[in-house]
Parts: C-alpha cells; structure tokens; sequence
C-alpha cells in the first residue's frame, strides 16, 4: 500500500472534480461507506493511498490519472471546448420541425379509431359466432 505524497494536493484535486460533478462530500462519503466529516478531514490532507485513490475515483465515475492530472486550467478549456462545439452542430441550429405536429397528432387520432372499430367488429363477430354455435347445440 504505497502513499502518495503531494505537493499539489492531490485532496483538492479531488475536491475540485466532486464540486464539477455537482457530488456533496455526503454523497461521496456514502458511496467510500464513510460520513460527510471524514471527508472533509481527508480533504484537507496532503496524502492518500493508492488504494483509497482508486476508490475515490471509482466513486467520482473518473480515472485515477484524471485526478492525479486534473488541473483548472484543463477542466476551463474542456467545458470551453464542449460549450463550442455543441453551440457549433447542426442540432443546435436547427430547431425548426419539417411537420406539424398537431396534423401528426390527428393523424394517430383517426388511426386508434380504425383500430378501435376493427376490435369492436371483431368482438362482435365473435358474439355472433358464440351465439350461432350456441344455438346449433
């Protein structure tokens, strides 16, 4: 079981990526199967070890080496990047529909009640046929 030291804190790296995540240190707590204090008091450590490092990540959905190179800077650029190229594609430019939806809408209207009048149809024919055979014994 090997401790990493750190001089960049590798704590608040941590700290940083579950506040991006939108994760409350209880949530995080709950899912190391500890409480909200003991992550707080391990937050503001300088050392992890490498296998509670690897839990964590686990439970924050990332690697072990995003957290080990996560950076600021890094994460500013990627939801910069991210925002770009969504506000870039063709579906974020495009909103107009190619139908009316209220004509798709009657549409499927008239069709339930085709399919409603052929299953009223069909039970009454099959009344008519119990009845026949009812009546033949």
């Amino acid at each position: 079981m090997s401790t990493l030291t750190k001089p960049n804190h590798i704590w608040r790296k941590i700290s940083r990526i579950r506040e991006l995540r939108d994760m409350k240190q209880e949530a995080l707590a709950q899912a190391l199967g500890t409480n909200q204090q003991a992550i707080s008091a391990i937050e503001n450590s300088e050392t992890i070890d490498e296998e509670k490092l690897i839990e964590v990540a686990k439970a924050l959905g990332v690697t072990v080496e995003a957290i080990k190179n996560f950076s600021e800077e890094a994460a500013i650029n990627y939801f910069n990047s991210f925002n770009e190229a969504v506000n870039n594609s063709h579906f974020g430019n495009n909103n107009q529909c190619t139908f009316n939806p209220l004509d798709k809408l009657m549409e499927t209207v008239e069709e339930n009640k085709k399919l409603y009048e052929r299953l009223l149809q069909s039970e009454k024919d099959k009344i008519e046929y119990l009845e026949k055979l009812l009546k033949g014994k």
